[in-house]
C-alpha cells in the first residue's frame, strides 16, 4: 500500500492505538500492575511503529521516546519524531481515556518547501485510542468556534504549572484537567478548551505531533515567550508550548510576560 506522508502518519497513529487497545484490554482481564502496564504498551507500540516505518518509509530517520537517540537525524532530511504512547501513567489506570499515540513529520524546508535548516512539520496524526478518534493534517480539523465567555483553560491532571497558574488568574479561566500532552492540546482543537500552556518540561516528541494537527486546524502554536516551536534539535528538550485560539494568543503571551514566567 502507498501512503503519503499525511496519510501515513493517520495510518500509523490509528495501527498504534488499535494494539494498545488491544494490549490493554489483556493486561486488564489478567490483572496486569499499573508499572507492568507502561512498559508492555510502550514496547508493543515501539515494535509496531520499529516495523511500520521500516516498511513504508526505510530512508527516513526516527526520533522516538522509546528508542535509543540517533545522531544520524541531524543531517536527515526528513526525521519521523513519535511518541508511541503518550500519557503511560493514564493507560495504566484502565478507566482513564486521556492518553494519545503521537505521529509527525520534520522536514529540512520551509513553509513554503524551500530548504531550511531549521526545518518544519509537514505532516503529524494524534490518535486519541479510547475514543476511537485519530486527528490529522491529511483532514485538517475544523478551526474551533470562539468560545463565549471565559476562556477554558487545559492543565495536567496533577499539578498546574506556574505558566498556567498565572494565565488562568490573569485571564480569569475556567480549568479543566486532563492526563497526557496529545490529549490536553486536542482538547483545543476539538473546541473542548481554549488554551493549553505548558512549562513544566517537555521533549520534542511530547508536543510535535499536537503541534502539527493545532497548526492545521487554524490555531496558535509558539513557545511561552512567543517564538516559533523549532523540532529536530540536538537536544530533545522541548520545555514549554502555547497551544490556544487564534483571538487568545497575544492576552497569553502578555500575561506571561508580565507575570515573568521564561524559558
Amino acid at each position: 500500500m502507498t501512503f503519503t506522508d499525511a496519510e501515513l502518519a493517520h495510518y500509523l497513529a490509528e495501527e498504534t492505538g488499535k494494539r494498545l487497545l488491544a494490549v490493554r484490554e489483556r493486561l486488564y482481564n489478567d490483572g496486569a500492575s499499573p508499572w507492568y502496564a507502561k512498559d508492555v504498551g510502550d514496547a508493543a507500540a515501539q515494535r509496531f511503529l520499529d516495523e511500520a516505518l521500516a516498511e513504508h518509509r526505510p530512508n527516513d530517520a526516527v526520533l522516538s521516546e522509546e528508542a535509543a537517540d540517533d545522531s544520524n537525524r541531524m543531517t536527515a532530511d526528513r526525521v519521523w519524531i513519535i511518541d508511541p504512547l503518550d500519557g503511560t501513567q493514564e493507560y495504566s489506570e484502565f478507566d482513564r481515556a486521556d492518553w494519545a499515540v503521537h505521529i509527525a513529520l520534520w522536514e529540512r524546508k520551509d513553509a513554503q518547501g524551500l530548504p531550511s535548516n531549521e526545518g518544519t512539520l509537514t505532516a503529524g496524526a494524534v490518535s486519541l485510542p479510547a475514543f476511537g478518534m485519530v486527528l490529522d493534517t491529511n483532514v485538517p480539523p475544523p478551526t474551533p468556534p470562539k468560545h463565549e465567555g471565559a476562556p477554558r483553560l487545559v492543565v495536567s491532571r496533577n499539578r498546574a504549572t506556574d505558566a498556567a497558574i498565572v494565565v488562568a488568574q490573569a485571564l480569569n479561566c475556567e480549568v479543566a484537567r486532563l492526563g497526557s500532552a496529545g490529549a490536553k492540546a486536542m482538547s483545543v482543537v476539538l473546541g473542548e478548551t481554549d488554551i493549553y500552556v505548558h512549562a513544566g518540561g517537555m521533549h520534542q516528541w511530547d508536543s510535535a505531533a499536537p503541534v502539527a494537527v493545532a497548526q492545521a486546524a487554524g490555531l496558535f502554536t509558539s513557545r511561552i515567550d512567543g517564538s516559533p516551536l523549532v523540532y529536530n534539535m540536538r537536544d530533545t528538550w522541548l520545555p514549554d508550548l502555547i497551544v490556544c485560539q487564534q483571538h487568545l494568543a497575544q492576552q497569553v503571551i502578555a500575561a506571561l510576560r508580565a507575570g515573568r514566567i521564561s524559558r
